[in-house]
């Protein structure tokens, strides 16, 4: 299993890029349906949250729903209102991808201080 670790800025890249790539691999394959793209958004979350560094875990929250955004164009109907309407109708995926993602960081951040305090000498 690779391991990389992404900076903040690398993390965004990864997670907007992938998600432009399925959304028209999903308008290829599906005929652009949106609860396809949502699917696919959740892996793309969990990925990104556990390949960011430790010293930029913050930033995977906030870049997967940037993410979400890059890539709906190539699922929603044409013109703003289309997206906007995408938005509104996959807020679910939307919210249970960034939550995933929170929870993921959060769970790599209490696991990186309990090592850290395992680590270090006990003043007693």
């Amino acid at each position: 299993m690779p391991n990389p670790r992404l900076t903040g800025l690398g993390s965004g890249l990864f997670c907007g890029v992938l998600m432009v790539a399925l959304g028209g691999l999903d308008q290829v394959l599906f005929g652009a349906s949106l609860t396809v793209y949502g699917v696919l958004f959740l892996p793309v979350c969990v990925l990104t949250a556990v390949w960011v560094r430790r010293g930029d875990l913050l930033t995977a929250p906030v870049v997967v729903p940037i993410g979400f955004a890059a890539g709906l164009p190539a699922v929603s109907d044409d013109g703003l209102m289309g997206l906007v309407t995408a938005l509104a109708t996959q807020a679910g995926w939307l919210y249970g991808g960034t939550l995933v993602a929170g929870v993921t960081v959060i769970v790599r951040r209490i696991r990186l201080v309990n090592r850290r305090v395992a680590r270090s000498p006990r003043l007693e």
